[in-house]
């Protein structure tokens, strides 16, 4: 799952180097959170945070697909 997100957040900015991102288990669900570098974070958000939001739609289907709940967190 992590790398799944990982792949697609170092396709979207222009320093793939500076994405990280950690996990944490909460109440049942797989919290990812995506930090990248300053310049490249309105790149992972998106116009009106639509990458943001088809981000997150493709980390849940993926983890439907394994039986978990997934978010997606950017950190700034």
């Amino acid at each position: 799952m992590k790398e799944f997100v990982e792949y697609i957040a170092r396709q979207l900015v222009d320093q793939p180097d500076g994405v990280v991102i950690e996990e944490e288990m909460k109440n049942d669900k797989l919290i990812l959170k995506l930090k990248v570098q300053q310049s490249d974070v309105g790149k992972v958000i998106g116009k009106r945070g639509r990458t943001a939001f088809a981000l997150r739609t493709l980390a849940a289907a993926v983890g439907k697909k394994y039986g978990k709940k997934v978010a997606v967190e950017v950190v700034d």
